[in-house]
């Protein structure tokens, strides 16, 4: 009875993770009648694929979504670059400077991100990065590096030790053995990390509405609270059909990274 249990529990999480894109997709498909009645309907009685037509017209949705790519993009590759080396030195190195390093890691990420609103406003300003897209990519780097960097090192050691030692043993250099041995053991947590970053700079909306203010370089979720009027009224319909158009970027993100994933883990399985 544990197989059965176990599957039911499965298709159980799987359901409570797919219920969100599901109610988005059928309040997409409703008519503006029959998302103000009284009882809410799980499946819309006549579907009609105008509210999508609307999220296109009102909205710069295409715009925005490419602009959010290239930040999103930008900011996962350069905090890998960033945090990779560190994390390798700071768990290989054991010292009381990287200890101290590893604790003030974990201490920023204590405090609300708010309070470095300002100063992070007035450093951008005095580098002319202020309302442009690689001004918040710097900021996003910035917001993900601490625990991009703190899953890394983790990843490092539990790589043993022992593997570039017994690569030294048989004549290779540092160098080779990082790229041979240690590499691939590390490219599951490269991996998660990547996918880290690109989905926190994709849904980031704070740092955005404080760094960019022309709407010509709106990233996605910018575009997203506009369908909010001024007196607080929600275009429910083209809200939810943009909604779920911006869904598909980060699930094929992950739909192309997981198979990187599994082949890393692989490949780590075959080098160790």
């Amino acid at each position: 009875m544990r197989r059965p249990l176990q599957y039911l529990a499965l298709l159980g999480y799987m359901v409570f993770l797919a219920f969100p894109l599901l109610w988005l997709l059928s309040t997409a498909l409703k008519t503006s009648q029959e998302m103000a009645s009284l009882t809410p309907t799980w499946i819309p009685r006549h579907p009609v694929l105008i509210n999508f037509a609307d999220a296109f017209t009102e909205q710069d949705i295409v715009g925005s979504a490419l602009r959010s790519l290239v930040v999103a993009v930008a900011s996962s590759v350069l905090t890998v670059v960033l945090a990779l080396p560190a994390a390798y030195s700071m768990a290989r190195h054991r010292s009381l400077v990287n200890k101290f390093a590893i604790g003030w890691v974990l201490v920023s990420q204590v405090f609300p991100f708010i309070l470095i609103i300002i100063p992070l406003f007035m450093v951008l300003r005095s580098l002319d990065l202020v309302n442009t897209l690689p001004g918040l990519t710097v900021v996003h780097v910035t917001f993900t590096l601490p625990f991009a960097l703190w899953m890394l090192q983790g990843y490092v050691r539990s790589v043993p030790r022992e593997l570039e030692e017994a690569a030294a043993v048989d004549g290779a250099g540092r160098i080779r053995a990082l790229v041979r041995i240690v590499a691939p053991l590390l490219a599951p947590g490269v991996v998660a990390t990547l996918l880290f970053a690109f989905i926190s700079s994709w849904n980031e909306f704070l740092f955005a509405l404080v760094v960019l203010k022309d709407p010509d370089v709106a990233t996605l979720p910018l575009t997203l609270v506009k369908f909010t009027g001024a007196e607080g009224v929600v275009r429910l319909g083209p809200l939810a059909a943009a909604s779920l158009l911006a869904t598909i970027p980060s699930l094929a993100f992950f739909a192309i990274i997981q198979r990187r994933l599994r082949s890393g883990l692989l490949a780590g399985a075959v080098k160790g």
